[in-house]
């Protein structure tokens, strides 16, 4: 089986002082080195350099007055080195491991680097039948012989009888290709830390690509989000954007988020505070124009272009469109003119004289508002049908509503988003700190989700009923 994992293995656990590797420290640590023939145990305490808390000496018996003589990680920080050096890093629940270990030569000057068997995984993809892959459960299901739990030597020691009773038990192809897939690294750019992409986080976040001198290149979403990251390296190279990406990028960043609201509307504001130059949607739109319809009398309604300065976006009626510029809402109406046959002239589009036929009627591509041929209220219903789809739902709410997602409630006002609140009082902040400016892409991420919001009655701060 060696031969086919092409390198020996090394079991390693850590007892630490608790469970942030940039924070706590290791209080002991065991390897167990195995090439296919041989085994050799090593074990070591360490004073961490810091007080070890109550709750941890009760857990693991490695009290204060233990380690207080002991070595310090630099001491031995070669030796662990040398016993690590050319092996898989085989561990349970490995990220916690190995990441200790990093942090701890990150300290010294040094970088750790290995290839990594989690037999957390490794469990969860041979055993798929049962619901817990803990290092407790193995112990039972595989009748592992164990000394003290929670201490480093027997946990590291459990961690090998289980991959020895893995070979015994199971095809060493089925094994091979279980461990293969589990210690397969993704393709990454050549300038890009490898390191960084096994901390990303699987779930729901927002992912922020940097190139040289932290220039941001690209920001994007996802509710998978290590999955999302990784298949813009293992892309087809011959889309433009992927390329640039791979050619570019030197760090990655992320935010984790509740869920798909919490990520969209980050993933949006991000983009316009940064500008990244590879994102083309989502850009800062500092000014936009919508049309609305006015009565010129007669019953005769005519669209009147008016821009987000002069308006309380959320709360009117009667507007259609959120467009980048004049010159885009005219030329969406028109082409409404030419599929719904409206009139140009009576809708102020072409200059044309009372009674006077316009262009499209001498076509005959209009059916004649313009010269009394058809209703205004037959012109008014096609109008209302062609701009119907582009209307703007107003704010239904006489003030500002609350969406529960996870374990914050995202708080809006007229469609403008406030911010992420946990309690009534983070929600009486973040009324207390004025509304901004309507942002059309918050606007229409929003308003897919309008049946799930409550409207909040301010003066006590509480959740009413949800909108009809």
């Amino acid at each position: 089986m060696l031969s086919l994992l092409a390198s020996p293995l090394a079991f390693v656990d850590l007892e630490t002082t608790g469970t942030i590797a940039t924070r706590d420290r290791i209080t002991e640590i065991a390897i167990v080195t195995f090439d296919g023939e041989r085994t050799e145990r090593w074990s070591q305490l360490l004073n961490p350099e810091a007080a070890i808390p109550p709750f941890v000496e009760q857990l693991t018996g490695i009290s204060n007055v233990m380690v207080a003589d002991q070595p310090v990680f630099a001491d031995i920080a070669e030796e662990v080195l040398q016993r690590l050096q050319g092996h898989i890093f085989v561990a349970h629940n490995a990220r916690f491991d190995y990441g200790f270990l990093k942090n701890e030569f990150k300290r010294l000057g040094l970088t750790f680097r290995a290839t990594v068997l989690c037999t957390l995984k490794l469990s969860r993809q041979l055993f798929p039948q049962f619901a817990k892959h803990n290092l407790d459960c193995l112990i039972e299901r595989h009748q592992i012989s164990v000394g003290d739990r929670h201490r480093a030597l027997t946990d590291a020691d459990a961690i090998y009888q289980f991959w020895c009773d893995l070979q015994a038990t199971l095809p060493a192809e089925t094994l091979q290709v279980a461990v293969q897939e589990q210690t397969a690294r993704p393709s990454l750019p050549p300038h890009l830390d490898a390191d960084i992409v096994e901390q990303l986080p699987k779930g729901y976040g927002v992912y922020l690509f940097f190139a040289e001198n932290r220039l941001p290149l690209y920001v994007g979403k996802s509710n998978t989000l290590r999955q999302r990251v990784l298949s813009h390296f293992s892309s087809d190279h011959a889309i433009v954007k992927e390329m640039s990406i791979s050619q570019q990028v030197r760090d990655i960043e992320w935010i984790e988020c509740e869920g798909e609201i919490d990520a969209l509307i980050t993933e949006a504001r991000l983009i316009k505070e940064m500008q990244p130059t590879l994102n083309r949607q989502l850009r800062r739109n500092t000014e936009f124009c919508s049309w609305r319809l006015k009565d010129m009398g007669s019953g005769l309604l005519q669209p009147q272009l008016v821009y987000a300065r002069d308006l309380d976006l959320g709360r009117q009626e009667q507007l259609y469109g959120l467009f980048k510029s004049g010159a885009s809402a005219r030329e969406f109406l028109l082409q409404a003119v030419k599929q719904f046959q409206l009139c140009a002239a009576t809708l102020g589009l072409e200059k044309g004289g009372a009674g006077k036929p316009c262009f499209a009627r001498q076509l005959k591509q209009c059916k004649g508002a313009c010269v009394g041929a058809e209703s205004p209220l037959q012109h008014n219903l096609r109008l209302a049908e062609a701009l119907g789809a582009m209307k703007l739902k107003a704010w239904p709410f006489s003030g500002p509503a609350v969406l529960k997602e996870g374990n914050v409630h995202h708080v809006i006002e007229a469609w403008c988003y406030l911010g992420k609140a946990k309690s009534e009082a983070d929600i009486q902040d973040l009324l207390t700190r004025g509304k901004p400016r309507f942002d059309r892409d918050t606007y229409r991420i929003l308003l897919k989700y309008l049946s799930r919001m409550k409207a909040i009655s301010v003066a006590g701060i509480k959740v009413q009923a949800e909108v009809s």
